[in-house]
């Protein structure tokens, strides 16, 4: 099959492309990204090498109608990746998440519908359903974004499933949480976290620190999206969960004593805008697929750590960048 990935070049589109290459050898990627600052061709260099003519790069905006066309041809499926998802910057200007996560999602689902897909695959967020103080959000619970970023994939989510019911175009949301891994751009918290202590610069705990989150190791995340792919019933909602559930004081706490760095470079700063208080997500149907974590947090913690340390080269252009530069040092001084 031929498979078109969008924003195959960041974080979890670059996972989800290495993941399914080694594991459908018959299969070929075609991936879609305009390569915006969180994009990297270094994610995928070594694969692009490796696999020749089954993984290939389109440079283009899924905004922009004639470059889906043409990344669309010959698709068996999709699954889209691409969105804008830092919610700092969206909090800063909103206008960049409308028009790629919902402009650009109506875009493909249209070029989805002329090219008749078998499976189009919507990545989205646990952020939609806004903060809740105790339980797990299920997937039928109702949508209450809290930030810019959560509300344009909430919006996105719904078109999709417009399509699903208006068109019968055979779609599938998936809503996970928090990730992390190799390859995840240095602005998100835990490689900010781990860059900065390489680098003895302090990290910014937001508030007062309380604030949890359910983190899932980014293969695991990938794994689920390609078993989905090929088994998740159209139409239907799947959340994708954790295997661990912290306050970022916790977090914060657990990367410090494996890293061995001083309680001195841990900087707290205001809290965000909006600032959701707890997410939890109940993944038990995706699990009456066959799902389950491959690693406890403790050990994912530790080999994305080893990650980070044994690839300097790979973040610290992206650290130098000026862009990167100037957003954090009018947001956190202590960075500077």
């Amino acid at each position: 099959m031929r498979l078109l990935v969008t924003g195959g070049l960041g974080f979890i589109g670059s996972n989800f492309v290495r993941h399914y290459l080694g594991a459908h050898p018959k299969d070929s990627v075609v991936n879609l990204d305009l390569r915006t600052y969180a994009g990297n061709p270094a994610n995928l260099k070594d694969v692009a090498a490796r696999c020749g003519r089954r993984y290939s790069w389109i440079r283009g905006d899924i905004a922009d109608p004639r470059a889906v066309e043409r990344a669309m041809k010959g698709a068996g499926a999709v699954v889209h990746f691409a969105a804008e998802t830092h919610v700092d910057r969206s909090i800063l200007d909103a206008g960049a998440f409308l028009r790629t996560n919902v402009v650009g999602t109506q875009v493909l689902l249209d070029a989805a519908l002329r090219h008749k897909v078998s499976r189009f695959v919507h990545v989205s967020t646990d952020e939609v359903y806004g903060s809740i103080p105790k339980g797990e959000s299920k997937e039928g619970d109702p949508l209450e974004p809290n930030s810019p970023y959560a509300a344009s994939k909430a919006g996105s989510d719904l078109l999709v499933r417009a399509y699903h019911v208006t068109h019968k175009l055979p779609v599938i949301i998936t809503r996970c949480s928090n990730n992390f891994g190799p390859y995840q751009f240095p602005e998100k918290a835990l490689p900010l976290m781990i860059t900065n202590w390489m680098e003895g610069k302090p990290f910014p705990l937001y508030g007062d620190g309380r604030n949890v989150r359910d983190w899932i190791y980014v293969l695991d995340h990938v794994r689920a999206v390609d078993l989905l792919l090929r088994r998740g019933a159209p139409g239907e909602i799947y959340n994708i969960g954790g295997a661990f559930s912290m306050d970022n004081r916790e977090l914060v706490e657990r990367v410090r004593r494996l890293m061995g760095v001083p309680k001195t470079l841990i900087q707290p700063v205001p809290d965000r805008l909006g600032h959701d208080r707890r997410y939890a997500v109940d993944c038990s149907k995706l699990r009456k697929l066959g799902w389950k974590h491959s690693l406890g947090f403790d050990e994912a913690l530790r080999q994305t750590i080893q990650w980070y340390q044994e690839n300097a080269s790979w973040w610290r252009p992206l650290k130098r960048h000026g862009g990167f530069k100037k957003y954090y040092g009018k947001q956190y001084r202590t960075l500077r």
